[in-house]
């Protein structure tokens, strides 16, 4: 008899993968910076493998709704992505630095897998009231990945060398390779791929996304969120150079951000939830809005005590994302909702991380006051689309076409 897929599986490969790519901004961000000294190409390498997000996240999605076996498509985008960080590595220092920039803008297409694209596939591997502690674990892996990846990039790239990292952070990603590869195949037939054009599916993917109020809201929300995040990890190597006494020890604020974020999440996961989902998302942004602006004082003890508290903010809202997605998204769209909107909060990421580079240059306390403005807007955001909660409900009841 076959091996069920075992939820620890899935976890670790979720760890691996998630952990290369945390792994692989910082090492990317400390490369561009040793290269060229300066922290507006440093922010541009990492928005290039970020920004393209946007368009490779929806394509990604239809396909693995498409799959009779979406993890072996998981598998086959790893390492793709795997091979896209290998490229940039040798090109840094030998290609123009546009040249470079342009191979990690193609490599960014693939980055939704290994979020949104794993995500996906998790209410196939648990299901009913299971479900709800294993999104809680599944966004504890976000938080492991962020834990482990930046304090790996700092360690790697001081003993070994920037480059290194970026080498060390593609090899995680490998790893993953076998556990997402024997994710649990989709029940019944694949979908005829004929009935349904792409543009039709991404069409109706998009209408899901616009039309649930509590979707719409969660989505914008998060994708504000993540702008200002991207400002934040642009600000790192200038934090860490005049604070910590190095640039590679910024990665060291993002550490204690994980740390608390995993804490709350693993709290989220022992207990029921006080608060609903939708409440979460917006009050995590008010949180990380308050630790951002606290840390433009710049003085080393507030700075940490401001990424514990920007790490409680930002571990439940991540959880509460995905519970508002297992929840609103239609089962044939599913790999298409939450690889759009992984992507669309990566694209948000790289656009924080591209307009907070020249600001830091400029002024850095000036950069992390704009990425506080900035976190502090996601939560209005929320509220600036109307609720419909009966509709949404309706919605739920019918499938998208």
């Amino acid at each position: 008899m076959k091996k069920r897929y075992s939820v620890g599986s899935y976890l670790a490969g979720a760890v691996a993968a998630r952990a290369g790519d945390e792994m692989s901004g910082p090492a990317l961000m400390l490369a561009g910076f040793a290269l060229t000294g300066s922290t507006a190409d440093a922010s541009s390498l990492l928005a290039g493998v970020t920004v393209s997000a946007a368009a490779g996240g929806p394509v990604l999605g239809v396909l693995l709704d498409r799959a009779r076996r979406p993890g072996r498509l998981v598998a086959a985008t790893l390492l793709l992505y795997a091979a896209g960080l290998g490229l940039i590595l040798v090109g840094l220092g030998r290609l123009p630095f546009a040249a470079t920039v342009l191979i990690a803008v193609v490599t960014g297409l693939l980055g939704p897998a290994l979020s949104g694209g794993w995500t996906a596939q998790l209410p196939r591997v648990v299901t009913g009231d299971r479900l709800p502690r294993a999104n809680a674990l599944d966004a504890m892996t976000f938080s492991l990945a962020s834990l482990a990846g930046p304090a790996l990039a700092g360690v790697v790239a001081q003993g070994l060398g920037a480059p290194s990292a970026v080498a060390v952070s593609a090899a995680l990603i490998v790893s993953a390779l076998p556990a997402a590869w024997l994710l649990p195949a989709r029940p019944g037939r694949a979908r005829d791929a004929g009935a349904v054009s792409v543009i039709g599916d991404l069409a109706a993917g998009l209408r899901v996304v616009a039309g649930r109020p509590s979707l719409a809201r969660a989505t914008l929300t998060s994708i504000v969120t993540c702008a200002a995040q991207g400002m934040l990890t642009a600000c790192v190597p200038l934090l860490g150079e005049r604070a910590l006494g190095g640039a590679a020890r910024g990665a060291v604020l993002l550490t204690c951000a994980a740390v608390s974020a995993l804490v709350a999440n693993a709290v989220l996961a022992r207990s029921p939830r006080p608060l609903a989902p939708d409440t979460v998302v917006w009050a995590g942004a008010l949180v990380q809005a308050a630790a951002l602006a606290c840390a433009t004082s710049g003085r080393p003890t507030v700075l940490m005590v401001a990424a514990v508290v920007l790490g409680a903010g930002e571990g439940p809202q991540l959880a509460a994302l995905f519970a508002v997605r297992h929840r609103e998204a239609p089962e044939h769209l599913r790999g298409q909702i939450f690889t759009t909107g992984a992507s669309l909060k990566i694209t948000g990421f790289a656009v924080g991380a591209a307009v907070a580079g020249p600001v830091a240059t400029w002024s850095l306390p000036g950069a992390l006051a704009l990425a506080a403005t900035v976190a502090a807007l996601a939560a209005l955001v929320f509220f600036a689309v109307p609720s419909a909660t009966a509709s949404s409900s309706a919605d739920r009841g019918e499938p998208a076409s």
